[in-house]
């Protein structure tokens, strides 16, 4: 979503950040021409910043290919480091794990999307790998229905009618109306289940974890291959170990004094 111009929005900046965000597991290492075809910078430009980002040690290159280096994990390290969300969740996602055989999750909302804050990995079974910070479509995930299902009215409905809902699979629920319709649903019945909406062959549920004021910071998934975790194996066995999980995680927060730990 691009900002209104003002005298307040540095461009230059925005234009840097853009070109760490070309960045992805699918592109890992681009040339520069590729960089500006993603960032839709001219080819100087997008030269300009590489450099800029080279000298600030945040990228490499041999001259060809660039690349991130780890150090971009300081941008991220300061919002990360002053949670306490995943440090209470952590343990909480691998006793889940555990009981069910199945990868946990846990994320928070960022605008149209999610950003994975813990996870307890059991085996791949998307092709994109998922690492704290990743980031999914909301509209597209279990953990993104439970978090813009909370959201109050005035502030979910501009945000329905202005996704670019994309869809991932033919599955994918992409309609304002329709999406309105499904979230109504969450909020009623407390959790969410996506069937193969944002990649074939997967499917999840999800429940959402509340603050000590009863607002909801987070959502908890357990995630399956829809070979080995039908929708009623979701529902009847998942389901209950999820909302217990989701309810322990509740009450640590409510110890922890952790109000407003996630925003």
């Amino acid at each position: 979503m691009q900002p209104e111009p003002s005298d307040q929005y540095v461009q230059s900046f925005a234009r840097g950040l853009a070109v760490i965000r070309a960045f992805d597991a699918d592109h890992p290492r681009m040339t520069l021409s590729e960089v500006a075809e993603r960032t839709g910078l001219t080819r100087a430009a997008a030269r300009r910043f590489l450099h800029t980002l080279i000298g600030l040690g945040y990228v490499s290159g041999d001259g060809r290919l660039f690349q991130l280096t780890p150090r971009v994990l300081e941008l991220g390290f300061s919002y990360l480091s002053a949670l306490t969300l995943p440090e209470l969740v952590q343990p909480h996602l691998e006793a889940l794990s555990h009981e069910l055989g199945e990868s946990t999750s846990a994320s928070v909302l960022d605008g149209a999307d999610i950003v994975y804050v813990a996870r307890v990995p059991t085996r791949r079974i998307m092709n994109v790998g998922i690492t704290i910070g990743t980031r999914f479509p909301a509209h597209a995930t279990s953990m993104g229905r439970v978090l813009l299902a909370a959201l109050p009215d005035d502030e979910l409905e501009p945000l329905l009618h202005s996704l670019h809902a994309e869809h991932h699979t033919d599955r994918t629920v992409t309609d304002p109306a329709e999406l309105r319709a499904i979230l109504d649903e969450v909020r009623a019945q407390g959790w969410a289940l996506v069937d193969q909406e944002l990649e074939i062959g997967v499917r999840s549920i999800a429940a959402p974890v509340h603050a000590r004021d009863g607002s909801v910071i987070a959502a908890v998934n357990v995630s399956g291959a829809a070979a080995t975790s039908s929708l009623e194996r979701l529902r009847d066995e998942y389901l209950p170990a999820l909302l217990r999980t989701a309810a322990q995680i509740d009450e640590a927060l409510r110890h922890s004094g952790a109000t407003g730990a996630v925003r």
